[in-house]
Formats: structure tokens, C-alpha cells, sequence
């Protein structure tokens, strides 16, 4: 910590340049990053393999949920019949088969569809139907009704 805070601050009058001064510099820094960071060769190795698996393990967690993401989205396409997307297709493929959707997303397209069904239904027209106002429904009716006579009437000679 101390070696990042001296590289960022450095010697305020070194950057004057009197001439000479940057052989100093080159040897007060070590050429061996180990040293560097006050550890020794064993311990630095250790900690930049440790660096690597853990960015390795991130990597993998952001993919998996990436291909998560990607299937519910397929999910999706499927329920409302819209074009699948090629890249939604191979962020699974890349992830492998075991990529499930969670079950909280799970649970919130099954409530949708369920709430789609419901309206779909014949029981669900019906209680849309109770909950419409009647007087709305019967101008509504009547004002199609004139223009539908009118219209006729218009078109035939008859009438």
C-alpha cells in the first residue's frame, strides 16, 4: 500500500530534473514486483494465483447468470410467439444445460400467465363484463348502431 501511494505521490522535486537524478530512481525502485509489494517470491505467487481463481470463479457467476437471463428471455419469446433471438441461443449454449431460471422469475411469468388465462377465459369476460359500467356499454351500443344506419343508408338507395 505504502509502495502505491509513493508511485502515485512521488518525490515532489523530482520532477524538476537537476540532471543525475533519475539513477537514484532506478535503483530505489526493485525490478522484482515481489519486493515491490513487501512480500516474499512464495507469498506474491500465492497471492496472484489466488487473483486468478477468483476472477476465473467471477467470470464463470456473470456467464451463468448471463445464460439465466438469456433463457428467461427465451422463455418469454416463446409465451408471446415473438422471433428468437440467435444470441439468446448461444449465451446458453456457451453456459451448458444446466442453466435453470431462478425461481423468483419463475414464479412472477407463471403469475402473468395465470392472470392471462384468467382473462382469456369465459369466466374472466364475464366478471370484465360486471365490472363495466352498463350505461357506457349501452350508448356505446346505440351510437354503433346509428352509424352502422346510417352508413347503410348512404350506400343504399333502398333505405
Amino acid at each position: 500500500m505504502a509502495f502505491l501511494i509513493k508511485s502515485m505521490i512521488g518525490n515532489p522535486l523530482s520532477g524538476i530534473g537537476l540532471g543525475g537524478g533519475g539513477d537514484k530512481e532506478e535503483e530505489a525502485t526493485p525490478s522484482d514486483p515481489a519486493k515491490a509489494a513487501g512480500m516474499t517470491r512464495e507469498e506474491y505467487e500465492e497471492y496472484q494465483k489466488q487473483l486468478v481463481e477468483e476472477k476465473m470463479e467471477r467470470d464463470a457467476d456473470f456467464l451463468h447468470k448471463k445464460a439465466e437471463r438469456a433463457t428467461l428471455r427465451v422463455c418469454l419469446r416463446d409465451k408471446y410467439r415473438l422471433p428468437k433471438s440467435e444470441q439468446d441461443e448461444n449465451m446458453i449454449e456457451m453456459a451448458g444445460d444446466d442453466v435453470d431460471v431462478p425461481e423468483e422469475l419463475l414464479k412472477m411469468v407463471d403469475e402473468d400467465a395465470t392472470e392471462e388465462e384468467g382473462k382469456d377465459s369465459i369466466m374472466g369476460q364475464i366478471q370484465n363484463l360486471q365490472n363495466m359500467d352498463m350505461d357506457q356499454l349501452k350508448e356505446k351500443a346505440s351510437a354503433t348502431v346509428t352509424e352502422l344506419k346510417s352508413k347503410a343508408e348512404e350506400k343504399c338507395s333502398l333505405m
